[in-house]
């Protein structure tokens, strides 16, 4: 493969056809399509030999990314034409091994499997995991019909070991999903977080550099590390690791303590300011600062650089504290420093967002039930992934008795990879859906194998953007290999094995579809009203009526149908803001059909800035400050440890940091990565010195939850003590259809179940007590 790199993050650019396609040689036109490769999903333009993506470039016309692309977009191709594929239905025999089997025979002996189950046990037992990975959600649109039509309530995904704090905060202070503005901010600090290669908002380096080149306006980094972020701050605050929460307390105790908030704009926006300012105004500002290892001159510099800004204050966390001691904690902590400065709803600060699926239900917070085995807390219906596997494994009466599996591959991602593999293996139906055989997969009864990401139309749920914000649906730009299929179709057959349909005549959805918007409408609540199985099975009737009448390639997108009437409902005046035509179900009609036919993108809303407010969930209308269990946490704060390490592991292992070449585990071909092949383990020099290694050297790593043996890189960024792993690394992989390598080490496998926040569940995956010794030559 070849491809412009652009490490710096300009603009990709490329020979040949201008990016219209009309060319007469069809290797030379470029085809519009988004990266998968993280969160933000950038567009880009590809060519195509046969099935092989020879370049990759930024989409210039793109609405959010403009052109922008990192050097992981444009390795594409090591996923989309990796080895491996999975390219008939899997099924696992008594003595361990697969056979391929026909459709549709893997759709009736898997339908019959689950309900077997529920009736064995009830359907409260099957768990469903998963519904999308960084570049694809909509077959997690068309799960919720199949657990409809199974009657599957139990679930989790991985944002069950990431963002589940920050929701349960967020829910409690907003009713809402936040998001800072940072290319408008004048302060943007990033706590736990290396944006350079995680991104997680449009055009990242862009905006990192110009903050940096912006004499008016401070980038702050809290990092243990000396990120590629860091190189570029203002102010870099070298927090020990798993002390976030001692300095994110420094800087809100400063701001009280110094009168620096925004005590008029707290007055009219906000409840529950007196007893957090009370909290705060407690916090040993000086002991807080020993603690983390920060200056406290430093603490209080930025404290005041932050206030001076007049709300123009941008804070974006991520897993390096969401991973970590206090996780769910310091998610609250800095929210109250943004709230305190009077940062929601001023430009450059946070405000909530619309969305066109939310991710989490912020109004449940508060009645979160208990799980009925583990007893964790199950923040928007999602199980903590690291009690999943404890929970198969008791003898519990109420456990899960089958995984359904899909978009995910929790063997690899959720901490002790061993124990999810033996709870795999205690189940009494295991379904994965994926197109690779993967570590999970390779664990399951039945492997269904689904298009890949540029097989099918797709798109994410991901975008949180204000005042504008904007959805990419794209069209496949490759038909299905022979023998998978995309998501929709799978779940269309799974829930037509139920017979929930059979009495229903869907022709008059057919007839209307074909009359128009306000006729189809019209039918779909009229059918749903008389069978209420079209509005359980909701995202598979439109699938099936609908989808036809959409551009060629496009059946898959059509539960988005859904999507855009709800988002003209609750944003008429927004729709139309962001150039979309019409009243009621033909204003959704106009977004969904701007949707599934702009290539580039469209904006779906587009708000003021003084609509900030009109976002929030909460019932008042104003950010409710004081969360009673995270003040008592925060009074509790100096009674906490400041290291979690021990005589027998001295070292702080941080599990999955993110670099030039590790994404997702999508993309399994380590030949993607053009340096550091086999992810190295980074460690100071100092530390280096001491266990008598050097870079290229092997060191054995162990952790209470096992061990390994990686290569070493002698790396003057990391502080001595704490040491890193790479994300995606430890994948089977056969380039010769042999048997399968792992390159690196999958960092779960050093992970363990035990270590987790005590609110949310998450894991310390960034904070592993571990022990290092130098392996011989």
């Amino acid at each position: 493969m070849t491809a412009t790199d652009v490490p710096t993050g300009e603009p990709a650019t490329g020979d040949g056809a201008t990016g219209d396609g009309a060319t007469e040689d069809p290797t030379k036109a470029w085809h519009k399509t988004a990266c998968v490769l993280c969160s933000a999903n950038c567009g880009i333009e590809v060519r195509l030999d046969g099935r092989s993506i020879t370049r990759v470039r930024g989409n210039k016309a793109h609405v959010s990314s403009k052109g922008y692309t990192c050097e992981k977009g444009l390795r594409v191709d090591y996923y989309q034409n990796a080895k491996g594929r999975v390219t008939s239905p899997l099924k696992r025999l008594d003595d361990g091994t697969f056979v391929e089997v026909d459709w549709d025979t893997a759709i009736a002996e898997v339908s019959a499997a689950l309900r077997g189950v529920a009736e064995r046990h009830g359907a409260d037992k099957v768990m469903y995991y998963g519904g999308g990975g960084q570049g694809n959600h909509l077959g997690g649109a068309y799960s919720t019909a199949t657990r409809a039509a199974y009657g599957i309530e139990r679930r989790s995904n991985a944002l069950a070991q990431e963002k589940t704090g920050e929701a349960w905060v967020e829910g409690h202070m907003f009713r809402a999903h936040t998001h800072g503005e940072f290319a408008e901010a004048e302060v943007a600090v990033f706590l736990g977080k290396n944006p350079w290669h995680s991104h997680g908002f449009p055009e990242a380096r862009r905006v990192l550099k110009e903050i940096a080149a912006d004499g008016g306006r401070a980038l702050v980094v809290i990092d243990p590390r000396r990120s590629e972020t860091a190189d570029l701050a203002d102010h870099w605050l070298r927090v020990r690791p798993g002390t976030d929460a001692f300095l994110v307390a420094a800087l809100g105790g400063v701001l009280v303590q110094e009168g620096l908030t925004a005590e008029s704009w707290l007055a009219d926006n906000a409840v529950g300011v007196d007893e957090t300012t009370a909290a705060f105004a407690a916090v040993p500002v000086a002991e807080f600062a020993e603690r983390c290892g920060v200056d406290e001159e430093l603490v209080r510099v930025v404290a005041r650089r932050m206030a001076a800004a007049n709300g123009s204050v941008a804070i974006y966390e991520d897993l390096g504290i969401e991973m970590a001691p206090h996780s769910t904690l310091v998610s609250y902590l800095h929210r109250a420093v943004s709230v305190m400065l009077g940062a929601y709803g001023a430009l450059g600060g946070i405000s909530a967002h619309t969305m066109l699926a939310p991710l989490f239900s912020y109004g449940a917070t508060g009645n979160e039930p208990r799980d009925p085995v583990t007893g964790g807390l199950v923040i928007n219906g999602l199980v903590p992934c690291n009690e999943i596997a404890d929970g198969i494994l008791s003898d519990h009466p109420e456990r899960t008795r089958a995984l359904f599996i899909e978009s995910g591959n929790p063997v690899h991602s959720l901490a002790g990879s061993e124990a999810f593999r033996r709870a795999m293996r205690a189940c009494e139906l295991t379904v994965v859906i994926d197109p690779f055989l993967t570590e999970t997969a390779r664990e399951a009864d039945w492997v269904l194998p689904a298009s890949t990401q540029y097989e099918k139309p797709e798109t994410t749920f991901f975008a949180s953007g204000y005042p504008e914000n904007h959805a990419h649906v794209r069209a496949p730009i490759l038909e299905p290999l022979d023998g998978t299929l995309a998501e929709p179709e799978i779940h269309r057959r799974l829930v037509r094995a139920t017979g929930i349909l059979d009495d229903v005549d869907l022709s008059p959805l057919h007839e209307a579809a074909a009359e128009g918007a306000e006729a189809y409408a019209t039918a779909f609540m009229g059918l749903a009203v008389e069978h209420p199985a079209v509005a359980a099975v909701g995202a598979i009737v439109l699938y099936e009526t609908l989808g036809p009448t959409l551009p060629d390639g496009m059946a898959g997108a059509a539960a988005l149908w859904f999507s855009a009437q709800q988002v003209a409902m609750r944003h008429p005046d927004q729709v139309r803001a962001a150039g979309h035509v019409g009243d009621g179900p033909a204003l959704g009609a106009a977004l969904f059909e701007a949707m599934v036919t702009g290539e580039d993108g469209v904006a779906f809303t587009r708000h003021e800035h003084g609509d900030s407010f009109d976002l929030l969930g909460t019932p008042d209308g104003k950010v409710h400050l004081a969360i009673p269990e995270m003040l008592d946490e925060l009074a509790r704060l100096g009674e906490a440890p400041t290291s979690y390490t021990s005589e027998e592991f001295p070292f702080v292992l941080a599990a999955g940091e993110r670099r030039s070449f590790t994404a997702n585990t999508v993309v399994r071909d380590p030949e993607w990565r053009k340096k550091d092949r086999e992810g190295a383990l980074r460690l100071s020099p100092a530390d280096a010195a001491s266990l008598g290694v050097e870079t290229g050297g092997r060191v054995r790593i162990t952790t209470p939850g096992g061990t390994a043996v990686a290569v070493a890189s002698v790396d003057d960024t990391v502080m001595d003590g704490h040491v890193t792993l790479p994300n995606g690394m430890g994948l089977s992989y056969s380039p010769a259809g042999g048997e399968p390598e792992m390159v690196g080490v999958a960092p779960n496998e050093l992970t363990s179940t035990d270590w987790r926040d005590p609110i949310a569940g998450t894991p310390w995956h960034k904070h592993v007590p571990a022990r290092l010794e130098a392996v011989a030559p």
